[in-house]
């Protein structure tokens, strides 16, 4: 599913129409965005949660070369499934 078809299934399953949900949908992107950004967590119940994990510095090999290289630390966005949408799943 894109971007466009979850316009779609938000507008049909609110009674908005399609401008208000890509509004909708553009604003609670940003939310999350910027409260990651911030260092914040954010908890759907039953949904997840969206954090930010810290992964160090460490060495790794060009593929290309067999060199050694170092790779630099970095935060990354890790989602982690709630009880709920885990058992929709399965």
């Amino acid at each position: 599913m894109n971007k466009t078809e979850l316009i779609e299934k938000i507008a049909t399953a609110s009674g908005l129409p399609k401008t208000d949900a890509k509004k909708a949908l553009d604003a609670t992107v940003e939310a999350i965005k910027n409260a990651l950004v911030a260092g914040d967590k954010i908890s759907l119940v039953g949904f997840g949660t969206f954090s930010v994990s810290e992964r160090p510095a460490r060495e790794g090999i060009n593929p290309a070369t067999k060199e050694k290289i170092q790779i630099a630390a970095k935060k990354v966005a890790k989602f982690k499934a709630g009880a709920e949408l885990n058992d929709a799943i399965n």
